[in-house]
């Protein structure tokens, strides 16, 4: 029997880049685009009206703006991802929509099939970032060569045994939305942007060796 469909809303100010990437998923297996919004205040009432799984969330919108609707959907309870997908990789666009509770962070630039995948592993709570995303993370968690801290290492060999995310939170008795944070400083420390790759390096670099 197969897999309901990834109901998804899009967000975004611009009517073309809306449409747009409605008619992408529309035609893409598995999906399917419950609504669209042009600001973060709508955003919000169709989340509440339409429980998507997936939230494609623009930043830079005139009222309410992405950051804004994201705290307020995490404030309401909201169960949906939010996929950030934006023209901005600022140090003053990434880390406050990360700190408000987006599961990841795409740019506008990513290939149609990134952007699938993207959603797709939102959907399953997975944390994603652009590469340029991820460098710029790097840079706040002081240097990419920093050790990981026992707690991340305990998160990263979880995933490594093929934890979820809330696999992993109910083990360690924290929230998902704190794994998710782990995760990132993860992939920022290792100079990564998923689980598979933070993993392969975590491997590569016997981080390990003590906890396997």
């Amino acid at each position: 029997m197969s897999e309901p469909p990834i109901r998804l809303i899009v967000v975004d100010d611009h009517p073309i880049v809306r449409d747009g990437l409605r008619g992408m998923f529309t035609g893409e297996p598995g999906f399917e685009v419950v609504g669209v919004a042009g600001d973060g205040a709508r955003a919000v009432i169709l989340a509440e009206e339409l429980r998507p799984d997936v939230i494609l969330m623009d930043l830079r919108m005139p009222g309410t703006d992405g950051v804004t609707a994201i705290r307020r959907l995490a404030e309401r309870g909201s169960t949906a991802r939010i996929l950030v997908l934006t023209t901005y990789d600022t140090d003053s666009d990434v880390l406050p929509a990360i700190e408000a509770g987006a599961t990841g962070y795409l740019l506008k630039d990513a290939m149609p099939e990134e952007l699938v995948r993207a959603v797709r592993a939102a959907a399953r709570g997975e944390a994603v970032l652009s590469p340029s995303v991820a460098t710029r993370l790097i840079g706040q968690v002081r240097a990419p060569t920093d050790p990981l801290s026992a707690r991340e290492l305990e998160v990263l060999t979880l995933i490594a045994r093929g934890s979820t995310n809330r696999e992993a939170a109910s083990r360690l008795f924290i929230s998902e939305a704190t794994v998710k944070s782990h995760l990132l400083h993860i992939y920022a420390k290792l100079g990564v942007n998923d689980r598979a790759a933070a993993v392969a390096v975590a491997f590569e670099r016997g981080l390990f060796n003590r906890s396997w």
